[in-house]
């Protein structure tokens, strides 16, 4: 087990006190997570940022008070080192938007799969930015909006034929374990592949990589369609 010191530290801001627990018994079950922190409205949220610094802030909308919004801006405006997950039931284009402006690292919702919870917990306290697949897919709709009459083929990567295979899905929203199971692959073999892909594409995170796969037309039937 990790020592304390090794442990992401992560605060639950939710006005729902059983989302709360629920979460919080969710997460403690990884060993290299630790909930140091609850809050039930925004006001409390910033306090917590201010007082304890947590790695990573689970952070709901909609909440009396000061709501979500509201305390991210204030965060943020702080320069807290706190790293801002979105957790909401708002799958909605313009959410997604305002709490990516407004400087959060990650979007994922309510009804997510905890194992995406998890493992966007761990994206952006290692400095990634985490959208939840289907949320990817709305930013995509967006890039593709605004640069449709500007679209330019980004220059060749060299991405292997298998790279472009995990690329194509990582734009589906794919999570590592989910790529390890559609391509019958290990997981740490998919861990490999993004880390090449990341380089060889000089982005950062995932909605990077899924952009430059939707501009260079890399799609789950375009990489079938030359095996």
């Amino acid at each position: 087990m990790n020592k304390t010191s090794e442990k992401i530290h992560v605060a639950i801001a939710d006005d729902h006190a059983m989302v709360r627990e629920g979460l919080k018994q969710i997460l403690e079950l990884e060993d290299d997570i630790e909930v140091i922190a609850q809050a039930s409205n925004g006001e409390e949220a910033l306090d917590i940022a201010r007082e304890k610094q947590p790695d990573v802030i689970l952070m709901d909308i909609n909440m009396p008070g000061m709501n979500g919004f509201e305390a991210i801006k204030e965060i943020k405006n702080e320069k807290v080192p706190s790293k801002i997950i979105v957790l909401t039931i708002h799958e909605d284009r313009e959410y997604l938007f305002k709490t990516l402006h407004m400087g959060a690292e990650g979007y994922v919702l309510k009804d997510a799969d905890p194992n995406i919870l998890i493992e966007a917990i761990r994206s952006v306290n290692s400095g990634e930015a985490y959208i939840q697949g289907n949320m990817t897919k709305e930013l995509i709709k967006e890039f593709k909006r605004i640069t449709s009459n500007t679209k330019e083929k980004s220059e060749d990567s060299n991405l292997t034929s298998r790279e472009k295979e995990v690329l194509a899905l990582i734009a589906e929203g794919l999570i590592n374990r989910e790529i390890a199971k559609r391509l019958y692959i290990s997981e740490k073999t998919v861990k490999n592949h993004v880390s090449n892909i990341f380089k060889k594409l000089n982005v950062t995170d995932r909605t990077q990589a899924a952009i430059y796969a939707y501009k260079n037309n890399i799609t789950s039937q375009t990489t079938q369609d030359h095996l």
